[in-house]
């Protein structure tokens, strides 16, 4: 019988540039296109719309640099699971784990596939746009060759994660770049089009502001959601070169970048659509590039189809790290923690997660079922700021290279605490009845599997049937690591010294 090989686990891959690009990807995926009128919705002023804009900028980069002190003290990669596990786990046998797996379940199981799901429909809704207009496709047509192409999207991507962190993060870096560069179409056709003096819109102001105490939620809300993906980076920790300072510098870098893109963009739609077009056209970038473009119009659903593709990528290949994190520590099956010998990848956990998706894709109406996935969110995000506040008076000795003053997670406490209240007490949805049920099904598989630690014997069979077929182990534990993190090269040093310098 062969000895195992040696040395067979995740590798750190991911360079500053490379992190940067990753939060960038999972942030701007087809909204800011799409559908970025709903802050204008809930506020009724083009003045109040990119105050709000900013406002969940400056939140969404507090609370990313409170993930990143939670990164410097638990070096795990996993994100939410790994701080909650390291907050919570000993306080209590029964309750102590439970945050974690359920986050993790809830995640790995409906929200992520799901997300990832829609993402891919809307990338071959966009894909396809042009072939349908050129070839007059039936709306029976359209609709399976939509289905046909996500099928396909959906295959190239599992591919891409499943065979190589390194194609991973070159190919993520080129999708990244030209999604931003779309970007800068729109702003540019913005700009040109302030410069032709096109300011009528912009000048209302604040007139028709119709934000309360009560909407005032709703609003920030809407214009959070888009944000999300800033704690890209803490999920895959433990693959990015010297985490210590890169998981910072990277939210620095990239979460004000996606900020200053989001309010310019919307600044340059406003140029050529009123508030009622902005909030009433299907597709906001779509109608802009029609009015404002010309011959380059082309360039939107382009940016369209890029964005989600590369956001799809991204947000797969970060879900594979929560579910390789949450087998390794005994909260889903030990199997999809195991590494693959040749590619060094969590290949069970990439190819799990490329299943899930599937079956959301031949499923109905799913966007039913992410809904519910935006309040959640805000509550798992409350939990991690309670756990950098646990971790402030259990791991006081823990070296932490970045601290936040400790105002900052008790005020996104508190929002994040608003902010999951609000649409269930103003706006009650059957939706949040799914998040329910999702989070009571945790239960029915913790209380047996995790907390009493029953073992089915058919899953000894199932692990060396996926051994043998995909070849994986388990992943070596390197005790070198730690000493690995902190090794910075010279010209990398000096490189970004004086951009951390600058940023900070």
């Amino acid at each position: 019988m062969t000895s195992i090989p040696k040395n067979v686990k995740l590798r750190r891959e991911l360079g500053l540039f490379s992190a940067v690009c990753l939060i960038i990807s999972v942030m701007l995926g087809s909204g800011i296109f799409v559908s970025p009128a709903n802050a204008l919705k809930n506020t009724g002023s083009v003045g109040m719309c990119l105050v709000i804009w900013m406002s969940c900028g400056l939140l969404s980069l507090l609370g990313a640099m409170s993930y990143a002190e939670l990164g410097t003290v638990v070096n795990k990669s996993g994100g939410e699971f790994s701080f909650y596990q390291s907050a919570f786990a000993d306080m209590h046998k029964f309750w102590g784990p439970l945050p974690s797996f359920i986050y993790s379940w809830v995640s790995i199981m409906y929200v992520r596939p799901a997300e990832v799901a829609i993402i891919i429909l809307t990338f071959a809704e966009y894909f396809i746009r042009p072939f349908s207009i050129m070839t007059s496709m039936t709306p029976e047509n359209e609709h399976m060759v939509k289905k046909a192409v996500s099928i396909l999207a959906l295959g190239i991507i599992t591919f891409i994660n499943y065979t190589s962190v390194k194609c991973f993060i070159k190919i993520q870096n080129v999708f990244t770049i030209c999604k931003v560069t779309a970007c800068i179409v729109v702003i540019g056709g913005g700009l040109y089009q302030l410069y032709l003096g096109n300011t009528k819109n912009l000048m209302t102001g604040f007139e028709g502001t119709t934000l309360s105490l009560d909407s005032l939620p709703i609003a920030f809300y809407s214009g959070l959601w888009a944000y999300d993906g800033w704690t890209a980076t803490t999920v895959v920790s433990e693959e990015i070169k010297n985490p210590q300072r890169n998981i910072l510098l990277s939210i620095l870098l990239a979460v004000p970048f996606v900020t200053m893109i989001y309010v310019l963009m919307n600044v340059s739609y406003l140029t050529v659509l009123s508030v009622a077009e902005m909030t009433s056209v299907h597709a906001v970038a779509v109608e802009f590039g029609t009015r404002a473009l010309g011959s380059f119009s082309f360039i939107i659903p382009l940016g369209v189809a890029t964005a989600t593709f590369g956001c799809a990528l991204s947000v797969q290949f970060g879900i594979t790290r929560l579910c390789f994190a949450a087998s390794r520590e005994g909260q889903m099956l030990e199997v999809f923690s195991y590494v693959s010998v040749k590619k060094l990848t969590p290949a069970p956990a990439v190819v799990l997660q490329g299943i899930l998706t599937l079956i959301c894709l031949l499923c109905g109406d799913i966007v039913v079922l992410i809904e519910f996935a935006s309040f959640l969110v805000w509550m798992f995000y409350g939990i991690s700021m309670a756990a950098l506040l646990v971790m402030r008076y259990t791991k006081r000795d823990v070296k932490r290279p970045f601290k936040v003053p400790i105002v900052i997670p008790i005020f996104v406490l508190i929002v994040s605490t608003v902010l999951f209240i609000t649409p269930i007490l103003n706006d009650p949805k059957p939706q949040f009845l799914i998040g329910l049920v999702f989070i009571l099904s945790a239960f029915l598989i913790y209380i047996p599997f995790v907390y009493q630690k029953k073992r089915l014997s058919i899953v000894d069979n199932f692990t060396k049937f996926i051994q043998v077929l995909m070849v994986v182990v388990p992943p070596e534990k390197d005790e070198a690591d730690s000493e690995e993190n902190r090794v910075v090269e010279d010209d990398e040093a000096e490189t970004e010294a004086p951009m951390i310098a600058a940023v900070v």
